[in-house]
């Protein structure tokens, strides 16, 4: 019986011809020939990254903005070009990428870039100033002017420190003639109140800030998107316009806009549906809701999910002060080193960034006020 339910699905898959005639655009790595809304931001990045060619250090830059805004793409759109034009001049230069998200740790960020400009590095086992001398070596003997892109790099800096940056501004003065320079891209508007005053000053020499989309201008983008991903004719004005709406009432995020459109697409092929339309664009917010919140839980470090447990342990609103000492009850529990209180109150602000608590600000009267946190997680 199993088996002819799926020969059904399987032939319907290859009989039916598909509302999407190329998913590729609707990935989020995507990166369309154009980025609309973003010229003046290309054109600064641009000219800020371009002294590289004529053999000159470029400044180094921190992009700032809500997810979905375009830095990254803004970024790789750049650097590609950059990457042609160097074509035309003799001088050596390199452009390596990462993710402090997916990397995880100071040293696989750190290894991960010094293994794309040609520096062979253990997986684990060296010091970061070891990591760093070999790369300051291979960039002086190569005579190599650098550009490391380090994107969400506030992520990197909540969970460990300034330290990794603190070295990139210093090994400067150790580079000649070759030179290295850092595009910082961060998710959060406030992430310079993290850095060390040294760090910070030679790390903020250029800063462009990415505002949120708006709803027309995603209107724009999702129609570009879907005449490259549809046949003619194949989704409704209207579910467009709901998908831009609905991603701009949530920061103006592109890539979830694009998102929700990809999810109501393949809704619709499983619906054997002639067109994409609103309903399914509806049907697709509820399934990425529920999908969003979990993949949010499962990347979260450790102690992120022991205070988010705590929080959800009890059914009332607490202080912070009450999460911290029932957060290291349950450390104690399960025998492992509690964090500062200051550091759990980073962790707390992270987790109402990514939507997973609410905070509130509560007047106690003669007494003061206090932050007051709840859960938005499903018990």
């Amino acid at each position: 019986m199993s088996i002819d339910i799926m020969d059904d699905v399987f032939d319907k898959a290859l009989s039916s011809p598909g509302l999407v005639q190329d998913p590729s655009v609707l990935r989020s790595d995507y990166i369309p020939d154009r980025l609309p809304f973003r010229e003046e931001q290309i054109r600064t990045v641009a000219e800020i990254l371009a002294p590289i060619l004529k053999n000159s250090k470029p400044s180094n830059l921190l992009l700032y903005g809500k997810t979905g805004t375009g830095k990254t793409a803004v970024t790789h759109r750049v650097l590609e070009r950059l990457q042609k034009a160097a074509t035309k001049t003799p001088k050596q230069m390199t452009f390596a990428y990462c993710n402090s998200r997916v990397a995880g740790t100071e040293y696989r960020v750190l290894s991960q870039l010094a293994n794309a400009i040609g520096v062979e590095i253990p997986f684990t086992g060296l010091a970061l100033s070891e990591v760093f001398a070999r790369i300051i070596k291979h960039i002086n003997q190569s005579q190599t002017n650098v550009i490391f892109t380090l994107d969400e790099i506030d992520f990197l800096v909540k969970h460990s420190g300034d330290d990794l940056l603190y070295e990139f501004t210093r090994s400067n003065s150790e580079i000649f003639p070759a030179s290295l320079s850092l595009v910082g891209i961060s998710n959060d508007l406030q992430f310079k109140d993290l850095l060390d005053p040294r760090v910070l000053s030679s790390l903020s020499e250029e800063e462009i800030v990415f505002t949120p989309y708006t709803a027309d201008q995603l209107r724009t983008i999702l129609n570009e998107r879907a005449l490259l991903a549809f046949p003619p004719g194949q989704v409704s004005q209207a579910a467009v316009n709901l998908c831009a709406a609905l991603a701009a009432s949530e920061h103006g995020d592109a890539r979830r806009a694009v998102d929700l459109l990809r999810v109501a697409a393949e809704i619709a092929e499983r619906k054997s549906a002639a067109s994409l339309e609103e309903e399914h664009i509806r049907l697709a917010l509820q399934h990425i809701e529920q999908d969003r919140i979990g993949e949010a839980v499962h990347s979260l470090p450790l102690h992120a999910k022991l205070l988010l447990t705590t929080i959800m342990l009890n059914q009332d609103s607490q202080s912070t002060g009450e999460i911290y000492e029932s957060y290291r009850k349950l450390t104690e529990t399960i025998r492992t080193e509690s964090l500062t209180q200051r550091r759990v109150s980073a962790l707390l602000a992270e987790l109402d960034m990514l939507g997973l608590i609410t905070t509130s600000i509560v007047s106690k009267g003669r007494y003061g006020r206090t932050k007051s946190i709840y859960t938005q997680v499903p018990k």
